[in-house]
């Protein structure tokens, strides 16, 4: 993850985040192995982005499942823009245990929290 998730909250309370994420592939050029980094637009909607919101931050590692989307808008200046982002279905904590330590901690008490507020 290139930084930490951006939470906005939309009209009716809907939850949106969003932040970039890195993938690098190794490719050989004149027999010489390179590093490939290619940066992607990363979207995640309701239950999903407060979930990622509480426990995903800079540098983790994560895995994403979802779907590409390109969309258009006006900028400032009223110049139309295109932008691709991946709009998130699930997501996966990798790395070891110890890496997530502190963000499932975050978790357990916010979800404790929430079930007291429902009662």
């Amino acid at each position: 993850m290139g930084k930490d998730p951006d939470l906005r909250q939309l009209e009716g309370e809907v939850s949106v985040v969003s932040f970039p994420l890195a993938t690098t592939d190794m490719i050989n050029k004149n027999g010489i192995k390179t590093e490939q980094t290619e940066w992607h637009n990363i979207v995640m909607w309701r239950g999903l982005a407060d979930a990622a919101f509480r426990i995903l931050k800079k540098g983790k590692l994560i895995y994403v499942e979802g779907k590409c989307r390109t969309r258009s808008f006006d900028d400032k200046n009223g110049i139309k823009k295109y932008t691709t982002e991946i709009v998130v279905e699930s997501f996966t904590l990798l790395g070891r245990n110890s890496d997530f330590e502190d963000e499932a901690e975050v978790l357990l008490h916010s979800e404790e929290h929430e079930k007291r507020k429902r009662l």
